[in-house]
Parts: structure tokens; C-alpha cells; sequence
């Protein structure tokens, strides 16, 4: 059963924290270092401090690799290098060792790294601090299983119990050569069923799916979810078995790209948390809201400029409103899709074959949207023409917006900027300044 925290124990935890009261202990040693890291988002650094004092050492390796990183910041300003030293190599694979250790200042990270006792440990923390941050061999442990693919199946069991001693949990089991070239994976089934005296070669699976440790995170995340792996290994350029990345280790990769998506798409020109500051918040926000006033003014610009228009038909102003949304509105829709299409590597290969089918979905929710449209201005006294240029406007830009929508995410991707960037405010103020350009235009030529 898992674990919510409510208002009612959180106010209880404070509680006992202030009485100083022993029993703090007892609330806390049981529950999993995850449900920790979410309790101490609720105090203050002092008190986060007061509760991590309470509970075993051991304990804290496990709480600092689920807390939010603001918190672990400050928690791991107050310990020393020795003492990080300790909670790293403490239970501790070396994917969240690094993540822990990146955080640090260039002098801590040697503090660290010289107070490690396991030399191999501090050797592999080391090559992984090597590796760009966001590619594969940044995210990837090296605790792994492999054996030669020339042992013998009672060899390779031997030589299994000896390096799951080293490994919380064996999610595969890797067949390399001499050169530690990565060859394939081993079966567990096969290895149970087997003679001992059969050698790894004649029963190892030859086809596996790996990437480099240059690979973006972002890749690898698609390579799991493609092939539906739980773990996927990682090699250097000459095949080299280095490590392995597992399913948790991209959960945090997914959940990154999907908000830094949405808070492009909600007009967000930088990554911004609840935490930031006034300075930080506003210029993430500023570039967008600037684009969206340069938009307001070229729309205004185009009502100004056909004034006379409206000075003969007032009624055509009633509409403007109704334009302007129904264009940002498909736009939005349209430019969604293709993004998460963009996103799930399915669009490249058939995007004429999306452009029609978002212009036919565009046509038929036009003629809809345009009927209902002029049977409201013609049953309003609108008069017929008027009704007929307002519905025919609502469908020209519906049309304009699902292929515009469709197209600009795909000639932003193909140039290499996130095509996140074409929803939401790009794509609203462009829709509503060609918009009703064209409503005016098809206004002008039949009234």
C-alpha cells in the first residue's frame, strides 16, 4: 500500500519535531526513503536538517537520491566530503552516485572522489564525471553481470554469484569477448536448462539493442519505449561494453522533456519551477508575452487598416473575436499532434500523408463550424451575404490554421529547433493576425 502524506501528519511530524520529542524516529524509520524525500519538501532547511539527524546514517543514501534538488543542494552544502564520500559509496549505484556528485563544486568533487575507499568505485565515479550531461553515458551505472562468451555454463554461474554480490539487482545478463566487446545477452532459462559443460557461445542470444555512450538521453529514451526494454547497455564506439542504463533511470529524462515541452508550448522561453525568483520567472516569461504584444499590435494594425470596411458593415466587427479564436484554436490542435508525432518519431516518414489528413479534417470541421455559422447570422438578420462571407472566412481560416499548424512544427524540427516552440503563443498570434487578414480580405470582396 503507498504512502500519502496528508496535512494532518505533516502537522503532527512538526509537532513532534518542535517537543524534540524521541519518537520522531519511530514516524520516519519505517517508511521508504522515497516517501521521505516527499515529506521534506514540507519544511524548511533547519527542519529538514532535524529530521534527516534522526534517522540512521545508512538511511540517508537512499533519501538524497529521491529528493528534489534544491533540497539535496542545501543538504549537501552542510556535509563534508568525507561524509559524502561515505553516503555515496554506501549502497549507492554509480548513476545516482554521479547524479549526487555533479551537483558539487570542481574542489568538492575531488574532496569526494579522494575520500572514496573502493579504488575501482572512485575509478568508474571518475570516467562517468567524463561523460557530456544528457547522453547515454552520463545516465548509465557500470554495475553490471557479463561473462565470455568462451566459458563454460558452470564457469559462467561461478562467476554470476561472484558479481551479483556487487549488484542490488541483475535485470540482464551480457556475453562479451576477450576485448569486453558486447556480443549479446544470455538467457536465464537457457543457463538453468543447460549442460554445465556447454559453452556460453553455443547459447547466447547474438541479437540485442544497445546504444553509445554519446548517445542523447533523449534517444535513448525512445530506444526503450520503441523496443519495450527495461534495460538497454551502453558502448563505446568500438563496441566496448561500459554499462547499463535502466527503465527508473529515463523516467526523470520523460518527465523533464514532457514539462520543458509544455512550458514551451504555454509560452515559456526558459525552464522555471515554483522556486525561482522574481528576475528568473519574468524572464522566462518576457519573450513570449513581447511576441505576443508585437502580435496584438499587427492584428490591431490590420483592423485599423481596413476601418473604412467597417465603417460601411459595423456588424462585421461582432466576428472579429469569434475569427481569431477559431484560427488560434486549430492551429493549437493541429501543431499539437505533430509534435507528439514529431516527439514519437512517427511523422517523418509520412508527412505529406499528414498534411492531407489534416487538411481534410480541417475541411470537414470548416464546413461544419461555417454552416452553423451563417444559419446564426442569417437567422440573427444578418442577411444572407453577410452570413455567406463570415462562414466562408471561418472556413478559409480554419484550412490556413491545420495546415500552418501541421507544417511549422516539421520546418522547425527539420532545422533543428524544438518544434514545441510553434504551439501555444506562436501559433495563436500568427493564426490571429493572418486570420483576419483573410476574414477582412473575403469581407471586402463580397460585401
Amino acid at each position: 500500500m503507498s504512502f500519502k502524506v496528508t496535512e494532518d501528519y505533516i502537522k503532527s511530524l512538526r509537532q513532534v519535531l518542535e517537543s524534540k520529542d524521541s519518537g520522531l524516529k519511530d514516524l520516519l524509520v519505517e517508511l521508504h526513503a522515497a516517501d521521505i524525500a516527499e515529506i521534506l519538501t514540507y519544511f524548511s532547511i533547519d527542519e529538514v536538517l532535524q529530521l534527516l539527524d534522526a534517522l540512521p546514517k545508512e538511511k540517508l543514501s537512499g533519501i538524497l537520491i529521491y529528493t528534489d534538488e534544491d533540497i539535496r543542494e542545501e543538504i549537501l552544502e552542510t556535509l563534508t566530503g568525507s561524509e559524502i564520500a561515505l553516503l555515496v559509496s554506501d549502497n549507492m549505484n554509480t548513476d545516482d552516485a554521479v547524479d549526487i556528485i555533479s551537483e558539487l563544486s570542481e574542489e568538492k568533487k575531488h574532496d569526494v572522489l579522494s575520500n572514496i575507499d573502493d579504488l575501482d568505485f572512485a575509478k568508474d565515479l571518475a570516467d562517468l564525471l567524463t561523460h557530456a550531461e544528457g547522453t547515454a553515458g552520463a545516465l548509465m551505472a557500470t554495475e553490471l553481470v557479463k561473462v565470455n562468451k568462451n566459458w563454460t555454463v558452470l564457469r559462467c554461474v561461478r562467476e554470476m554469484r561472484r558479481q551479483a554480490e556487487e549488484i542490488d539487482v541483475v535485470h540482464a545478463v551480457y556475453v562479451v569477448d576477450n576485448n569486453d566487446i558486447l556480443l549479446g545477452s544470455l538467457s536465464l532459462k537457457k543457463l538453468l536448462t543447460t549442460s554445465t559443460k556447454t559453452e556460453i557461445s553455443e547459447i547466447f542470444e547474438k541479437s540485442i539493442r544497445s546504444v553509445t555512450s554519446t548517445t542523447e538521453d533523449a534517444e535513448v529514451t525512445r530506444v526503450m519505449k520503441k523496443y519495450d526494454l527495461f534495460v538497454v547497455p551502453v558502448i563505446d564506439e568500438i563496441g566496448r561494453l561500459l554499462g547499463r542504463i535502466t527503465l527508473d533511470d529515463v523516467v526523470d529524462i520523460i518527465q523533464e522533456e514532457a514539462d520543458s515541452n509544455y512550458q514551451l508550448m504555454s509560452g515559456l522561453s526558459d525552464e522555471v519551477s515554483n522556486e525561482d525568483g522574481l528576475f528568473q520567472t519574468t524572464k522566462a516569461r518576457l519573450p513570449w508575452l513581447l511576441i505576443g504584444l508585437l502580435g496584438g499590435v499587427l492584428t490591431s494594425t490590420v483592423i485599423s487598416g481596413n476601418k473604412s470596411e467597417i465603417t460601411l458593415i459595423p456588424q462585421i466587427v461582432f466576428f472579429i473575436p469569434l475569427i481569431a479564436a477559431m484560427g488560434g484554436n486549430v492551429g493549437v490542435q493541429s501543431s499539437a499532434i505533430v509534435v507528439q508525432a514529431i516527439a514519437n518519431s512517427t511523422l517523418q516518414k509520412n508527412i505529406w500523408k499528414r498534411l492531407a489528413r489534416e487538411l481534410g479534417v480541417g475541411l470537414f470541421n470548416g464546413l461544419i463550424c461555417a454552416m452553423v455559422i451563417v444559419i446564426y447570422s442569417w437567422a440573427m438578420g444578418q442577411g444572407f451575404l453577410f452570413a455567406i462571407a463570415v462562414g466562408s472566412s471561418l472556413l478559409a481560416v480554419v484550412l490556413f490554421a491545420s495546415l500552418f499548424g501541421t507544417a511549422i512544427p516539421w520546418v522547425l524540427n527539420r532545422y533543428n529547433i524544438d518544434p514545441a516552440l510553434a504551439t501555444g503563443p506562436f501559433i495563436t498570434t500568427t493564426n490571429d493576425v493572418l486570420g483576419l487578414s483573410i476574414y477582412f480580405a473575403i469581407a471586402n470582396a463580397l460585401l
